[in-house]
C-alpha cells in the first residue's frame, strides 16, 4: 500500500542588525518665503556637514546618503473667527543615512535631536545584502527539512514506510487552493533609544531588536 503525502515546511529565524537606515525631516515655517527657504538651505548644509564626512560605502559607519531637494509652499490659515491670515511659507527636506555602526548613529542623533527644525523620523534596521541573500538560503532549507521532518511524523503514524519526496513547491504551487510566497519574509521593529538628547544626559543607547526571517514551502511525498 502506498500513500501520497502533502504538507507544509516552515522555518522561522532571528538575527541580528548589520545596517540603520536613519530617517529625518528638516524645516521651518515663516512669513517670509526667503527666509524660511535660506533657513532650510542651510541647516541642510549642516546635516550633510555632520554626517557625509563619515561616508564610505565599504568601511562606514555611513554606506549610504540621500538628501531630498529643499521644497517651498504656502498656505493661508484661518483664525479662530473664521478669517483668513496672512500667508504661512513652509521649507523642508528629507534625508536618510544608513550606518554600519550603531554607536555613531547614536552619537549622530543625540546632535541633530537638538539642532532646531530638525525632526528625527525613525530607523530601519536590516541585514546586508550579501547577509540577507546567505540568510535567505538557510532558511529555506530549513523550511524544507521542516516539511521532511512532519512528512516523517505523519507516515509513521500512519504505520507507512519512509517516505520519498516527489515534489517541492512555493506554496499553493502543487494544486491546492492555498497561496503564499517561500520567499523570507522580513520584519524590520523601529528603534528602541534609552539616555538624554542633551550634553548633561546619559549618551544615548540604541537597541535594535533582532529582524525575524520567516519562510514556507509546500512539499509531497509517497510513503
Amino acid at each position: 500500500m502506498t500513500a501520497t503525502i502533502t504538507v507544509r515546511g516552515s522555518h522561522t529565524a532571528l538575527f541580528d542588525a548589520e545596517r540603520a537606515t536613519l530617517s529625518l525631516s528638516a524645516g521651518f515655517q515663516g512669513p517670509d518665503r526667503k527666509d524660511v527657504f535660506a533657513r532650510a538651505t542651510s541647516l541642510a548644509a549642516e546635516i550633510a556637514a555632520l554626517i557625509t564626512p563619515h561616508l564610505d560605502a565599504d568601511a562606514g559607519p555611513v554606506t549610504r546618503w540621500a538628501a531630498d531637494r529643499v521644497h517651498v509652499w504656502s498656505e493661508r490659515p484661518w483664525n479662530t473667527e473664521g478669517k483668513r491670515l496672512p500667508l504661512v511659507y513652509h521649507a523642508s527636506l528629507g534625508a536618510r543615512a544608513e550606518f554600519s555602526d550603531f554607536d555613531v548613529l547614536g552619537r549622530v542623533i543625540e546632535q541633530l535631536a537638538v539642532v532646531e527644525g530638525v525632526t528625527i523620523g525613525g530607523i530601519d534596521w536590516d541585514l546586508t545584502r550579501a547577509r540577507r541573500d546567505e540568510l535567505t538560503e538557510e532558511v529555506r532549507v530549513a523550511a524544507v527539512a521542516d516539511a521532511v521532518r512532519k512528512a516523517g511524523a505523519y507516515a509513521q503514524a500512519a504505520g507507512l514506510g519512509s517516505p520519498a519526496v516527489t515534489a517541492v513547491a512555493d506554496p499553493g504551487m502543487l494544486g491546492d487552493s492555498s497561496s503564499g510566497d517561500s520567499a523570507p519574509q522580513y520584519e524590520r521593529a523601529m528603534f528602541a533609544a534609552r539616555g538624554a538628547a542633551d550634553s548633561g544626559g546619559a549618551p544615548l543607547t540604541l537597541t535594535p531588536e533582532q529582524i525575524q526571517l520567516s519562510c514556507s514551502v509546500d512539499a509531497r511525498f509517497t510513503a
